[in-house]
């Protein structure tokens, strides 16, 4: 999955945004990123702190396990997860249909 890469000791989630959605879910491949819809705006951080809470609570980890490293102002991001393995990602983060 090129939205998906293994650092060693974190692993690093390439994502495409979508801001003020009507509501916060995953929703498929964009690009070379995974597309999540978020009912956050994109205003004084809220879109970034609503991603971090919601990967954080999909994956079962703390809000301090994922950082966001890049693409803070624009709709292409990274994330740095700790403490979660590449299978659990994946199966977490698998687009509802």
């Amino acid at each position: 999955m090129p939205w998906l890469r293994d650092n060693g000791d974190a692993l690093i989630l390439t994502l495409h945004i979508q801001p003020a959605a009507k509501k916060t879910e995953v929703f498929g491949v964009h690009g070379d990123g995974l597309k999540i819809r978020l009912a956050a705006p994109p205003v004084d951080g809220k879109a970034n702190a609503a991603l971090i809470k919601f990967i954080a609570a999909r994956l079962g980890v703390s809000k301090n396990s994922v950082t966001l490293i890049g693409g803070e102002t624009v709709r292409a991001k990274r994330l740095r997860v700790v403490g979660v393995n590449a299978t659990v990602v994946r199966d977490q983060l698998t687009p509802s249909s």
